[in-house]
């Protein structure tokens, strides 16, 4: 039983839910600068190459296989790892000027005194707070039960 009350207790730390819900933004995030690299920024450098598209671009091949009675080469591919390293830059670059900068400025200006902290806890920190404190009355009282 106190397996259970430290995971819920880890679980329900501030912590772990901004972690959460960055890891879903930065999901959907990731797929929308894959999106914009697949579909304008890969065709673009592909086309100044000469290839129909960057997947198979550049390609250093290392052996030819049959398969279904057809050639194929097998190689590597240049293209594919240039393609993920203009997503990692565009993902990192956004996360650096929009999220970090933003934020290290603001909590600048709060150690300089120019910018208050918020006075009172938001709405959903408030309402974290309530469903906590349910959740710690429910499981003390779960543990009463089941000791006596």
């Amino acid at each position: 039983m106190k397996l259970i009350n430290g995971f819920k207790d880890f679980i329900l730390r501030g912590n772990v839910i901004d972690l959460a819900v960055a890891v879903v933004i930065g999901a959907a995030f990731t797929g929308i600068v894959t999106s914009l690299v697949n579909g304008l920024i890969n065709p673009i450098i592909a086309a100044i190459g000469g290839a129909p598209d960057l997947e198979g671009a550049w390609v250093m091949p290392l052996r030819t296989i049959v398969e279904d009675g057809e050639p194929v080469e097998v190689g590597i591919q240049f293209g594919t790892i240039v393609s993920a390293v203009i997503n990692f830059v565009i993902v990192a670059a956004v996360v650096y000027f929009f999220i970090v900068t933003p934020v290290n400025r603001l909590l600048a200006l709060r150690r300089k005194g120019e910018v208050e902290a918020p006075k009172a806890p938001a709405e959903d920190v408030l309402l974290l707070t309530e469903i906590r404190d349910l959740l710690a009355r429910q499981s003390g009282e779960t543990t009463r039960t089941l000791d006596t």
